[in-house]
């Protein structure tokens, strides 16, 4: 079993008295170099400056009342120093998981007062306790992470307890973590390259239901045509189909394929008679769905906004000639790429009977004319003519009839109809028409 684990990394210097704990002593002893350390000091205020200097870093007081500091390394490394309790063994026997229950103590002799080393070796996830994952529910949410990130299994009094712990939640016998805790862990799982299994997980272990409960919605919800999947299924996919073509998609163009046709259900009608699904709107209700989700999981306005409005247009045709492709680029710059990868998943999640390799290739094709047309104009024109210009030659006074003018002018410098002041003022005349 030894020979699972790959060759040891050097350990950075260890503080005066300081213990290396947590997810830092777990990776050591797995032979994965880690980025964050977290150490256990009697005096963490020297210490951080001390490894600051050892380092080259910086050390900052990060909590005053409880005595936490952190040092920020050359290379992206972090190391937080907590002060050493009293008893190191008994601090370590209040952890989540035995594999996150280890300390290192200088010249690599390990603490282990739970089974963590062995528990290591056989890449299983087992809680330290049963009363320990309830005294934080995060924890819950930490395991799926954890199986997902590490690899490892959860044992199955492990995961019976997460499942009690899930179920607790629901009903209020247990509180929720703060959403920002939950957001952390959540995008944590959504940050792996196996993102979708992670989220069938938080399905099974019944932690999706208190996460994105509109998600589930989706459960069942077959579609036919272009779809082999239920809708619940087809936005896991959407996201896998994302991750295999855009590995570093930024989490809120991962939401974005996860949710994009999270308002499905909401706008599903059958036909009596055939028994055909439609969902008319389900895009824009989707786009509202994405951002009632989001806002409550706090994550930043922008990103709000940016993933609800790749929601909000993953229906918008493609086009077919290169003129539709540079009004395509004009009018949703603010979404591209990102509006592209989404679509893209979206259809190489559907492999139902009305989809085919040629249908596949047209949407490629179509796709391409976008990029091609954004790689020609990758910034907008920049204006040909002030508002004041246009409100003087249109004989018009401040009002929605000036924005119209100014974005048909915008639109056609971007189809490259207008390229000078002179252009733009006999197209703003003939736009105008009779009227003026």
């Amino acid at each position: 079993m030894a020979g699972m684990f790959r060759r040891r990394a050097a350990l950075p210097p260890f503080p005066p008295g300081g213990v290396l704990v947590g997810g830092a002593a777990r990776d050591w002893l797995r032979g994965v170099a880690a980025k964050d350390f977290d150490w256990m000091v009697p005096d963490p205020a020297g210490a951080a400056r001390g490894l600051a200097d050892a380092l080259g870093g910086a050390a900052f007081e990060l909590d005053a009342a409880r005595g936490y500091w952190r040092v920020n390394a050359p290379g992206g490394t972090q190391h937080d120093l907590v002060p050493r309790p009293a008893d190191v063994a008994e601090d370590l026997r209040r952890r989540d998981f035995t594999v996150n229950a280890l300390g290192v103590l200088p010249g690599g002799q390990v603490l282990d007062v739970v089974g963590g080393q062995a528990d290591l070796r056989s890449r299983r996830l087992r809680m330290v306790s049963r009363g320990n994952l309830r005294a934080d529910p995060l924890r819950a949410w930490r395991a799926a992470r954890f199986e997902l990130t590490l690899g490892f299994r959860l044992e199955p009094e492990t995961e019976a307890a997460v499942r009690e712990v899930a179920a607790d939640l629901a009903t209020g016998a247990l509180p929720m973590p703060a959403w920002e805790r939950v957001r952390d862990e959540m995008h944590a799982l959504l940050r792996s390259m196996d993102a979708a299994r992670g989220v069938d997980r938080l399905e099974a272990l019944g932690l999706l239901a208190l996460t994105v409960p509109e998600l589930r919605e989706g459960l069942g919800v077959t579609q036919g045509g272009f779809h082999h999947l239920d809708v619940f299924a087809h936005g896991v996919e959407a996201l896998h189909q994302l991750l295999a073509r855009f590995p570093d998609a930024p989490v809120a163009l991962r939401w974005a394929a996860l949710l994009h046709d999270v308002g499905k259900p909401r706008t599903l009608v059958r036909d009596p008679d055939s028994g055909r699904a439609s969902f008319h709107g389900h895009d824009k209700v989707g786009a509202a769905i994405t951002a009632q989700v989001l806002t409550r999981l706090k994550l930043p306005g922008d990103e709000v906004r940016h993933a609800s409005a790749l929601v909000g247009a993953h229906m918008v045709p493609l086009p077919a000639t290169e003129r539709e492709a540079r009004r395509f680029v004009h009018r949703r710059r603010a979404l591209l790429p990102d509006l592209l990868a989404v679509m893209l998943a979206d259809r190489e999640a559907a492999r139902g009977p009305m989809s085919s390799d040629a249908s596949r290739r047209a949407y490629a094709r179509g796709i391409e004319r976008v990029l091609a047309a954004l790689e020609a104009q990758p910034s907008a024109p920049p204006p040909l003519l002030r508002g004041e210009e246009i409100m003087a030659l249109l004989g018009l006074t401040p009002g929605p009839r000036v924005g119209e003018a100014t974005r048909a002018l915008a639109e056609a410098a971007a189809l490259g109809e207008v390229g000078t002041p002179e252009e733009a003022r006999a197209f703003l005349r003939a736009w105008a028409g009779p009227a003026r």
